[in-house]
């Protein structure tokens, strides 16, 4: 029996692993979910800002290999990030 040859990640692949870290951390920036490292919950707007840039622009690069229902779904999370943004840098 031979091995088949694993298939090898596309950088959509990797682009979309990097999407969801950065989702994480904006969430966490925001001060909405505990801090990975430390289980803390403390807000930096600044950072905040840079994580929902950063994933802005790779969530563009990748919605055009997603479904329309995932599409749909990233595009609901990058709009609940944006608005939590604006919201609670605006309190």
């Amino acid at each position: 029996m031979t091995d088949s040859p694993k298939p090898v990640p596309s950088v959509y692949d990797h682009l979309g692993i990097i999407l969801q870290q950065l989702v994480e951390v904006a969430w966490q920036k925001l001060g909405l979910q505990p801090d990975m490292m430390t289980g803390r919950i403390e807000a930096n707007f600044p950072e905040a800002k840079v994580a929902i840039d950063l994933a802005s622009h790779i969530s563009s690069l990748v919605e055009l290999q997603l479904d329309a229902d995932d599409r749909r779904q990233l595009q609901n999370v990058m709009r609940d990030l944006r608005v939590n943004y604006v919201q609670r840098v605006g309190a």
